[in-house]
């Protein structure tokens, strides 16, 4: 399996990992669940949200759940967020939609992983390239990206 720059990122903080490849075609983190044989609420998507004022956030939910912009904002302190553009996704972040990392983008911006994170001992999330996911804890994920844990999904 090729090492994507998430995971050479957690090889230099000697943090370990599981890698996990699955088929690029899919296209929807419920489909990546299922043919890694893991339930969705384990496997988690990062959606990158703006304030509208030059102030980004990430977000770290499951697949299987939607990001609740009041909750999301309420969370890093903000009156509102929004998603921020496709277009925009990879000039910000140095990742393309659908291999979006919280791990290793060019900036560190605030960052929530829901809290049924910690229902887990280990999550999966991308690797910063489509079709390739990492293995590993929340809390370690936490650590990484200076985040906090938070509900920020809807019900």
């Amino acid at each position: 399996m090729e090492k994507t720059n998430v995971m050479r990122f957690l090889d230099a903080h000697k943090i370990e990992y599981r890698a996990r490849e699955y088929d690029p075609a899919l296209t929807d983190g419920q489909s990546v669940a299922r043919t890694l044989g893991l339930e969705a609420d384990r496997v988690f998507k990062t959606l990158v949200t703006t304030d509208g004022k030059r102030n980004y956030f990430v977000f770290v939910i499951p697949v299987n759940c939607t990001l609740h912009l009041k909750k999301a904002a309420a969370a890093v302190g903000a009156k509102s967020v929004e998603m921020i553009k496709q277009r925009d996704l990879l000039p910000l972040t140095g990742y393309i939609h659908g291999g979006c990392s919280p791990v290793g983008m060019k900036k560190l911006f605030p960052t929530v992983v829901n809290d049924t994170a910690q229902l887990f001992d280990a999550i999966v999330f991308s690797a910063g390239k489509v079709g390739f996911q990492v293995e590993l804890p929340p809390d370690a994920l936490l650590s990484l990206v200076n985040g906090k844990y938070a509900d920020v999904v809807a019900e």
